[in-house]
């Protein structure tokens, strides 16, 4: 069985969680099309794992940014842990997250995630956060100290981040590729155009120098970047967003069908088509990207873990393409 995705748009609900747009106009919800449809979440499992989330006191990312695909991932016990709390200190445009003045860090939540990891039997886990401009390093060191417990109480688990931008915040991004994530993942989210309506407390080469100086500090951890698709972006812009990538050497990419959370958020320009998507996605292969994940209802953290599986298995496979290359190379040099 499938429904339709519904996302909770009552005025007196965005009111409460979204007062800095309460001035803004209200753009009205498109309709969805067929394709966009999810099953509704009533797996047993589903249900254990946001128990679990109650019990260890551990926002989600899945939750907080209404995704659409929670059902499905709960299901399978897999959760992206959002650490820092609830409350970001930007607005975009598109994003659900409440906006304000957040609290104080809880020391003891590195602990309470490790747990819940450890209890998931997670293979490979997504931590993200709350953009946290009010701290002196964008939250940098808690994500270290989260990177930390999880390895000390899940050893085998694959662990990757999506953090903020650390704009304005010197020396944070090197405090995160010391903990060694495996994957580290920062979303570009729309084209530079669109950064002043969609993401105006952004900026977008910060971003994208943000993922090119992770491969500087630590080559050997995978970099990923992900897209919202449908907010009027042109496909010659996409293009060149993919190529920016590639010059900062960004293994993954994600695109996906932005869905507007409520009345007073960015409105959906258009839905962009799965054979559309299909397109995309063929073209950032032919870029060189290792992985690409690229559907109506792709995220950042969707189907993670086996998409982590594919990106170590292209890049084994693309060490032993580059080792035959020189051994052919010195071969013909030596005959």
């Amino acid at each position: 069985m499938s429904v339709r995705v519904l996302i909770d748009h009552r005025k007196t609900a965005q009111a409460a969680r979204h007062p800095e747009k309460a001035h803004r106009p209200d753009n009205p919800i498109a309709r969805k099309p067929d394709w966009i449809r999810v099953k509704a979440p009533n797996h047993p499992v589903y249900h254990e794992t946001r128990k679990l989330m109650r019990d260890n006191k551990l926002v989600t990312v899945c939750e907080e940014a209404a995704c659409p695909n929670i059902g499905e991932c709960w299901s399978q016990r897999h959760a992206t842990m959002m650490i820092m709390g609830e409350i970001c200190t930007r607005a975009c445009s598109f994003c659900n997250v409440t906006t304000g003045l957040p609290h104080a860090l809880d020391a003891d939540e590195p602990n309470r995630v490790a747990d819940a990891v450890a209890r998931l039997g997670l293979r490979h886990v997504v931590i993200t956060s709350v953009d946290r401009d009010d701290l002196p390093d964008g939250g940098a060191q808690h994500f270290a100290e989260v990177i930390a417990a999880v390895r000390k109480a899940s050893p085998e688990t694959t662990i990757e981040v999506l953090t903020p931008d650390f704009l304005r915040k010197p020396g944070a991004l090197e405090v995160v590729v010391k903990a060694r994530p495996d994957v580290f993942n920062h979303n570009i989210e729309t084209v530079p155009r669109l950064y002043t309506t969609i993401r105006p407390g952004a900026r977008y080469y910060q971003s994208v120098r943000l993922l090119d100086r992770v491969k500087q500090l630590d080559p050997s951890i995978f970099t990923k970047s992900g897209l919202m698709l449908g907010l009027g972006e042109e496909k010659a812009e996409l293009a060149q967003v993919m190529d920016d990538f590639r010059v900062a050497d960004i293994d993954f990419i994600t695109m996906g069908q932005y869905l507007q959370p409520t009345v007073k958020h960015a409105a959906v320009a258009r839905f962009v088509t799965p054979e559309e998507f299909a397109d995309y996605a063929a073209m950032a292969r032919v870029k060189g990207f290792l992985q690409v994940s690229a559907t109506p209802l792709t995220r950042s953290s969707y189907h993670a873990d086996a998409d982590f599986a594919a990106l170590r298995a292209a890049r084994e496979a693309q060490l032993r393409d580059r080792s035959g290359a020189r051994d052919s190379h010195d071969k013909t040099k030596i005959s």
